[in-house]
């Protein structure tokens, strides 16, 4: 059985061609650090971008939300705050309500008010049903393994950590939650450095470290900073994956990132903007599959393929690379 460390879409999309690479069920340990409450729901982006890319509902599109979803409710909410002359930008709740009340969502609490995500109308019944669960009492962990039966998921989805963990992007004017900064900001503010608030005091979850022991693990061409760093940022949870096989897909060719911001983020936390810089963030790790084009030479074994993923069929071409990796970790 395989281990995934899943964030963002790089590992999602490489897990449709794991299925059809690695014998047995998996493990995904998702990203829980951008998670965030919105009008009093509890939303874990990168969790549910592998629950409804496994159930076969996910918007491949946008590999966010799902397929074919109405937005009535969001729309409504954005009339009824135009009607209301709600400014339209997200609003977090008080300083002292970031901490009150359901554990797991501190640090990251927005109002409803305004609506800076978007949120379809069935994608909205998942984070209900989260939060009802939350509030009986269920752990996350607990919670996102029913969420995974109810989808039909064929692998253990668990979540890094059932404590909260916020990714905070500091910049020159303010801090903001990552979530403020990737969608409501399209990233365009400059970052000082990222913080993931909580970790200190956080553990990562057992489902998570048992997984990661187990081995062998697969990091995919997620950001190393905010879809991978929140999990390495928890006590043990590095250290234990010192302790198994590990392979990584690089989501640079050589300074060149295939998406998103991972470049500044990863400038900002004093490393290289590149697969080297990867490297350095992940000295755990025993191989790396990296990109055809990609001639960085790394001190530990290698395996190229071409690694940009657009289909399923691509997908499965990484996921054949990985295993090749780790025949040779």
């Amino acid at each position: 059985m395989v281990t995934f460390l899943a964030g963002g879409t790089g590992t999602p999309k490489l897990l449709a061609g794991a299925r059809r690479v690695f014998d047995g069920p998996h493990t995904v340990v998702g990203n829980t650090g951008d998670d965030v409450e919105l009008g009093g729901l509890l939303v874990s982006p990168d969790i549910d971008t592998v629950l409804f890319d496994g159930g076969g509902v996910l918007d491949r599109e946008t590999w966010w939300g799902i397929e074919g979803d109405t937005t009535e409710t969001h729309e409504e909410l954005t009339r009824l705050a135009e009607a209301a002359d709600i400014d339209p930008e997200p609003r977090y709740l008080p300083d002292e309500k970031q901490t009150a009340g359901r554990r797991i969502a501190r640090w990251r609490r927005f109002s409803g008010a305004w609506e800076f995500m978007e949120l379809g109308d069935r994608d909205r019944a998942v984070h209900v049903f989260r939060t009802s669960l939350l509030d009986e009492g269920h752990s996350l962990t607990e919670v996102t393994r029913t969420l995974a039966d109810a989808f039909g998921v064929d692998a253990d989805v668990v979540p890094m950590s059932d404590d909260p963990v916020a990714s905070i992007v500091h910049t020159p004017e303010r801090e903001l939650h990552f979530q403020e900064y990737w969608v409501a900001e399209r990233a365009e503010p400059p970052v000082e450095r990222v913080e993931f608030r909580g970790a200190a005091d956080a553990e990562a979850s057992d489902a998570a470290l048992a997984a990661v022991r187990d081995g062998p693990v697969v990091v995919g061409p997620s950001n190393p900073i905010t879809s991978i760093g929140p999990m390495l940022a928890l006590d043990g949870l590095r250290d234990a994956l010192r302790e198994t096989t590990v392979v990584a897909v690089s989501p640079f060719v050589e300074d060149e990132v295939f998406s998103g911001p991972a470049a500044e983020l990863m400038e900002a936390e004093g490393y290289d903007a590149s697969t080297r810089g990867v490297a350095d963030a992940y000295d755990f790790a025993d191989a790396f599959v990296l990109d055809t084009e990609d001639g960085t030479d790394l001190a530990r074994p290698t395996v190229r393929a071409d690694t940009r993923m657009d289909d399923d069929a691509d997908a499965r071409r990484v996921a054949e690379a990985a295993a090749d990796a780790l025949e040779v970790a």
